[in-house]
């Protein structure tokens, strides 16, 4: 392309012998192209430089159109530029790439500005036409890597959904951003200025224009995230970063970017989400976990109503726990836990039938978890039964889960949290109560279960116990037990007391090994043999003489069995005393302290052995304790330091108490037994010789 400039250059003529030496220096060592063309277009003269761009010497030029030596595009812009030059134009300039072939100085690639004028002779008239070729390769190299860099940028800024902005001093938009007014559409006017600021979502507007105006003026860098209205109505967010620009100590202008961080915004979110998710999770399972291992210690009814209050309470943050149990022939849910009647059946009774509107029995109906997460929901539900209304105006509970509790599929009750505020139930916590539910139902069996099994055993146990001790003139008896089985099994220790035909009163007491219904049974059979060995020869080593025989007979080897009996006179406190591998009887008095009625070690029963029996004496006023190994032994305790610390506790008891055989049995099981887990049966049998005035008044 070629232009007409205003500048003019010195017309050539009628030069001085100097001028005309310092003009051929110029032509030949000049860095710049130069060349002479005749007014018919050929060339005159050609100096080395343009020769290394045509890739031609000074003679192949002289004398020959550009046509003869150029490519046919060089030769058509000279050719033009000629022209227009001899056609009066003062200067014409163009650009171009590529001038001639290659050369050995690389200028093929290189570009250069022509400029070509006239040159006149003697007469002002136009002698030919003068090219003065300049390389800009340089200039053109930084322009183009200026320019390339630029659109790299501008492709990276759309590649990474930047918005380029520019602020002035004060903060305040004064240059076009097209690109923010494509997401947000909003118009120029719109925008500068502080407009920019309405694209904001408006919970966010406030702090972002605080933020930018402490940036602006304490001039330090901006840095912010905010959600912008989209031209569609939705909102994205977008992170702004601001720097400002200066020149020295003068703030010039403030350059910022706005990246879309939706993506990343959403993906960090989801991340947050997941993670409490999964810590939610795992919280839930380590809390099903407790409730589990926690529902597994619960042997009662009573005690799976207080592990799952518990539970409920420290897991999801329940005001109130209801427990109710079905019963399947009346069609009617009885509460465990009476103290919740108001929240679990809104006629406020301990039982409803199942056509009664309440959360409990729309779980057992339709089998199936209730939720009402707030009082309208709960009326909704219940189609706003009156019973339910009425509830709902005395109760402070704004919120209902009920589940069914099944069994084999059917249901046996219902489970029934209630909350003090409305609360929504996730997905999360009804997965999580559901499984609490099915614990429950499980302990709920086990526990009626072992409540009516318990219940057999206690009564078992009781029988094989005497249901009174005889009243004979001239003493007190009392006895004491308390079975130390925490599971549905009999213990094997046991008492008896009865007066023999010749006057004087057997006791016995005696410790089978062992647990269950074979230690029961043996502990039967002993007794029932002792009471019938005692009637026909009373005398302890005779009586367990026969024991001993009997028991080779119908007992097992590993029935491991020890007793202590005795025989004793109500009017003299003389008795005998025979000990089957038993631990030694307790003297008690007022007056001289505790001793143990010492005997020789035997045996236990049907291990071969001479009985023998020895005398002792119950001084009135005294008492004669017998006491099973549950009384002084535990997992903390030894037997032999047990009976030390039992004449220990014995030797502190008020004289009132030691008078007494009901409330020495108290004081020693409570001293014995305080600061220890009792693990056993405790058994005591005593024997109270009241003093001689207490004798003379009865």
């Amino acid at each position: 392309m070629s232009t007409e400039t205003s500048i003019s250059f010195p017309r050539v003529s009628r030069l001085d012998p100097t001028d005309t030496a310092l003009l051929e220096t110029l032509f030949k060592e000049a860095p710049i192209g130069l060349a002479f063309f005749s007014t018919d277009g050929r060339f005159r003269r050609v100096n080395s430089t343009l020769q290394a761009i045509y890739a031609k010497t000074e003679e192949e030029c002289a004398g020959r159109t550009p046509g003869d030596i150029l490519p046919a595009d060089d030769a058509a812009a000279h050719d033009s530029a000629i022209s227009a030059v001899l056609a009066g134009r003062p200067v014409v300039t163009s650009d171009r790439q590529l001038v001639g072939g290659p050369s050995a100085e690389g200028h093929s690639q290189a570009q250069w500005s022509m400029s070509w004028f006239p040159t006149y002779g003697p007469e002002d008239e136009i002698a030919g036409v003068a090219l003065i070729a300049v390389d800009l390769s340089d200039q053109h190299k930084v322009e183009t890597a200026l320019r390339r860099s630029e659109e790299r940028y501008r492709s990276l800024l759309r590649a990474s959904n930047q918005v380029v902005w520019a602020a002035g001093p004060d903060g305040l938009l004064y240059e076009d951003c097209a690109e923010w007014r494509a997401i947000t559409g909003q118009s120029l006017e719109e925008y500068l200025g502080t407009g920019w600021l309405d694209a904001l979502h408006p919970d966010d507007r406030e702090r972002v224009e605080r933020d930018w105006n402490e940036s602006v003026t304490e001039c330090v860098p901006f840095d912010t995230t905010f959600r912008i209205r989209t031209r569609s109505g939705d909102f994205r967010y977008y992170q702004s970063r601001a720097v400002p620009i200066k020149r020295g100590s003068e703030l010039v202008e403030w350059v910022g970017t706005n990246t879309d961080v939706t993506t990343q915004r959403e993906a960090d979110e989801m991340r947050h989400r997941l993670t409490q998710q999964l810590g939610e999770a795992a919280l839930r399972t380590v809390r099903l976990q407790k409730a589990t291992s926690d529902l597994a210690e619960a042997l009662t009814v009573d005690e799976v109503v207080r592990a799952m209050a518990e539970i409920g309470r420290s897991a999801v943050g329940v005001d109130r726990t209801g427990v109710a149990m079905l019963d399947r022939e009346r069609l009617r849910l009885r509460l465990v836990n009476a103290d919740d009647s108001l929240g679990t059946v809104s006629t406020g009774e301990p039982e409803t039938s199942l056509d009664q509107p309440t959360p409990m029995t729309m779980a057992v109906r339709d089998r199936t978890t209730f939720i009402a997460g707030s009082p309208p929901e709960l009326r909704a539900l219940l189609d706003d039964d009156p019973q339910v209304v009425s509830f709902l105006r005395d109760t402070d509970e704004r919120a209902w889960v009920a589940l069914p509790l099944l069994s084999a599929g059917l249901p046996i009750g219902a489970l029934r949290f209630a909350f003090n505020e409305p609360r929504n139930i996730s997905d999360e916590e009804k997965v999580f109560l559901e499984a609490l539910a099915g614990q429950c139902a499980l302990a709920l069996e086990r526990a009626t279960l072992f409540e009516r099994e318990h219940g057999v055993a206690e009564s078992l146990q009781n029988s094989f116990l005497p249901e009174d001790l005889p009243e004979v003139k001239g003493i007190r008896m009392k006895a004491f037990y308390r079975s130390g089985s925490q599971h549905v099994q009999v213990g094997g220790d046991w008492y008896d007391a009865f007066p023999l035909p010749d006057g004087r009163v057997a006791g016995v007491l005696g410790d089978v090994m062992g647990k269950g219904i074979k230690a029961a049974t043996g502990m039967s059979r002993v007794r029932n043999a002792l009471r019938a060995l005692a009637f026909s020869m009373p005398e302890p080593a005779d009586v367990l003489t026969g024991l001993d025989r009997m028991f080779d007979a119908t007992e097992s080897a590993d029935q491991i069995t020890t007793l202590a009996y005795f025989v004793l006179d109500p009017a003299t406190g003389h008795g005998r005393l025979a000990n089957a591998g038993h631990l030694p009887p307790l003297l008690v008095s007022p007056q001289s302290g505790p001793v143990l009625v010492e005997t020789e070690p035997a045996t236990p029963l049907g291990v071969s052995s001479e009985r023998v029996d020895h005398k002792f004496f119950v001084p009135p006023g005294n008492t004669v304790v017998l006491y099973s190994d549950g009384l002084v032994e535990n997992r903390r305790r030894a037997v032999a330091s047990g009976i030390e610390e039992l004449v220990t506790v014995a030797s502190k008891a008020p004289a009132e108490v030691v008078g007494d055989p009901e409330k020495i049995l108290g004081y020693l099981v409570e001293g014995m037994l305080a600061g220890y887990e009792q693990d056993d049966d405790v058994t005591l049998l005593a024997v109270h010789i009241p003093a001689v005035e207490s004798r003379d008044d009865n």
